[in-house]
């Protein structure tokens, strides 16, 4: 991760295959909704799976404007 400055993390996770086609829309709707107030500085994607599941989790670090 970069040395930016940070004053949050929004979490963003999905396993069932339902919610990980959906997961885009859902940041979307965060992003747009907090664009005034936040300035998203990084972020992390990261997947892991088992036999049965497979976990996608999105982590945008941000900081208030």
């Amino acid at each position: 991760m970069a040395t930016n400055h940070f004053d949050g993390v929004k979490i963003f996770s999905a396993t069932k295959a339902r919610e990980r086609e959906e997961i885009g829309d859902r940041i979307t709707d965060w992003v747009t909704n907090s664009a005034n107030s936040l300035e998203i500085v990084d972020k992390v994607v990261s997947q892991s799976s088992d036999r049965e599941c497979h976990c996608l989790t999105v982590t945008l670090f941000y900081r208030q404007r």
